[in-house]
């Protein structure tokens, strides 16, 4: 089982009995601008403007970079510029922010998914499953945390690109007969060539886990594929919520409800017969 390899990162940084328990998600379909960390916030910001009254703002996989396998010279310190952008993001908007950026740390680099809480604090995901297929795993970490964060009255799994490929990893188990997650954030860098096997994946976890799920891509293209978006909001049916229009940047604003997704655990308590 996975939960003898992995240890469960649970934390509850903002959750309270009078959270409202719906979320309006904005989800930032972008293009990153290939190893320039400024010039791609400063399109976030441009595509941000004018959009307020959001409760999360969710990017794609190394937003600031693009998918960078080869970090060196490239990737940032923990705790550098784009962290504390998102920090002032957070902060301007009055609510949390969530992406991943190529890290350095502690002499390793981390693909490292960080979710920044409205008042600045933080918490981070480092991505497991390393695309070896891309060399990802030559120069990466992987993390060996299963981290789940608590958030405006839901429980969200933070999960990044390949991950999406492994269910094992991202089982929603039941724990005193609760489930331990709402809502699985995938934020990913996926091409064009495997962009059906997105497509189907999305819906398959949101299924099997009885969630929602939002999954975040990358448009535009770097040196090694072309990204079409196809960023997604699903529901525990696997029902298409909302979906950014293709091979643009966009962004998707979609509300989420915890008692809907409550009532349809209850109608149909597919949990409970879980392996």
């Amino acid at each position: 089982m996975v939960s003898a390899i992995l240890k469960l990162s649970v934390t509850s940084l903002t959750e309270s009995t009078t959270d409202p328990q719906e979320m309006r998600l904005l989800l930032v379909q972008s293009s990153p601008v290939w190893g320039n960390p400024a010039e791609s916030r400063s399109e976030i910001d441009r595509m941000l403007s004018g959009n307020d009254s959001v409760d999360l703002i969710v990017l794609p996989e190394m937003f600031s970079t693009g998918f960078v396998t080869k970090p060196e010279g490239i990737a940032e310190n923990d705790g550098g510029d784009s962290l504390n952008w998102m920090k002032e993001l957070a902060a301007r908007y009055s609510c949390a922010v969530a992406g991943s950026l190529s890290v350095r740390t502690d002499g390793s680099y981390r693909n490292r998914f960080y979710f920044v809480f409205p008042d600045g604090s933080e918490l981070h995901y480092d991505k497991h499953h390393l695309f070896s297929y891309s060399g990802e795993g030559r120069t990466y970490t992987p993390g060996q945390e299963r981290v789940i964060v608590s958030y405006k009255g839901f429980r969200i799994l933070l999960q990044v690109c390949y991950d999406l490929r492994f269910p094992v990893f991202s089982r929603n188990r039941l724990s005193g007969g609760t489930p331990e997650y709402d809502m699985i954030l995938y934020v990913a860098s996926w091409p064009e060539a495997r962009i059906e096997a997105w497509d189907a994946l999305l819906k398959a976890r949101a299924i099997e886990n009885a969630c929602y799920v939002a999954g975040v891509n990358r448009v535009g293209s770097d040196p090694a594929n072309e990204y079409p978006g196809h960023t997604s909001l699903v529901g525990p049916r696997g029902e298409l919520l909302s979906i950014c229009k293709q091979n643009s940047p966009d962004i998707l604003i979609h509300e989420v409800f915890k008692a809907e997704l409550v009532a349809y655990r209850k109608a149909f308590p597919v949990l409970n017969d879980a392996d």
